[in-house]
């Protein structure tokens, strides 16, 4: 399992798992849920905000957020873009 911030920048991945609480319901307003499919954008250098596409929307979120929003194995850059 890996995190929204190991996650490499350009990769897909579905989300799994969520934090519990406030956390939460705040993700779930951006549209984040488990079995969504994201794209990580990019992830800033000495624990900046990670930046994410979901449904057409670019999403920053927070590196402590970020590194407790678990995601499923990353598709290949290759497989990533094929399905666009």
């Amino acid at each position: 399992m890996s995190t929204l911030e190991t996650l490499e920048n350009g990769l897909e991945a579905t989300i799994t798992a969520m934090p519990a609480g406030e956390c939460r319901r705040r993700l779930e307003a951006l549209g984040l849920r488990e079995g969504k499919r994201v794209r990580k954008v990019s992830g800033m250098p000495f624990c900046g905000p990670v930046t994410v596409l979901l449904d057409g929307r670019q999403i920053a979120i927070g590196h402590g957020v970020a590194c407790r929003v678990e995601v499923a194995e990353p598709m290949s850059k290759e497989g990533a873009s094929a399905g666009r």
